[in-house]
């Protein structure tokens, strides 16, 4: 068993049909960018009527048709924010969580100590969560999972891993394993994927993995690390 192996996320994913929310962070092949990409699934309509929105450098979830809307409590919400030299990616309201706490001067563990899963019995969807910090031309990153510890929801689980960063290596956290009921919470480690040089084959690789019925938006960005020049796409299933 090679555990350092490298995957290809296309690899990972294709042919599962729910893997939820997902966050990839790592530096592409030849060291020059960091790269970050999240994704949103649904399963229900009010998960599917979604997109995602840029607007004054933040990333965010939004209706697709405002009149169709059930319950914005979980669904709606800034995925990613920019503060100084971080750039913060989770899959919920934690975002804005994460951001208060390092304007006034706390960490990322430490925000995310305040929350746990979400309320959604009895699923009890992981609340999964990224950061880069960029200094001296380079970045580390951080990356985290609060789950249920058990069954009944009775206790979160909180797992922080934090990575330096290394040429063509990047880790993949998402939601679920695959589509059950219930649906069965991320295990284990972020896994080990390739992050190669050129952003629209990244994009058009793991948007295309996805699967077609459940499949709602990607966003990925590439951050130059010599200059900060930020390439970004999006794609939303609802346009």
């Amino acid at each position: 068993m090679n555990i350092y192996k490298i995957n290809d996320i296309a690899q990972l994913i294709t042919g599962n049909p729910y893997v939820g929310r997902g966050i990839v962070i790592g530096k592409t092949s030849d060291g020059s960018k960091a790269c970050v990409a999240y994704f949103i699934m649904g399963r229900s309509a009010n998960s599917r009527n979604r997109v995602f929105v840029l607007r004054d450098g933040a990333l965010f979830t939004e209706p697709f048709d405002v009149s169709k809307v059930q319950d914005p409590s979980l669904i709606i919400y800034a995925a990613l924010r920019r503060l100084d030299n971080k750039l913060i990616v989770t899959n919920g309201d934690q975002t804005d969580t994460v951001y208060q706490a390092l304007k006034a001067g706390g960490s990322f563990a430490g925000a995310l100590a305040s929350r746990e899963f979400e309320p959604d019995r009895p699923n009890f969807t992981p609340r999964i969560s990224g950061m880069l910090t960029f200094a001296d031309g380079d970045f580390t990153y951080d990356m985290s999972i609060l789950k249920s510890a058990d069954a009944e929801g009775s206790a979160c689980s909180r797992y922080t891993f934090s990575y330096p960063s290394l040429a063509g290596l990047g880790h993949f956290i998402h939601t679920y394993v695959t589509d059950g009921n219930p649906i069965p919470t991320f295990q284990g480690e972020p896994e080990r994927v390739a992050i190669p040089d050129d952003i629209d084959a990244f994009t058009d690789s793991l948007w295309n993995a996805l699967d077609a019925d459940n499949k709602i938006s990607l966003y990925v960005t590439y951050v130059d690390l010599a200059t900060g020049k930020t390439e970004e796409r999006l794609i939303n299933k609802n346009a």
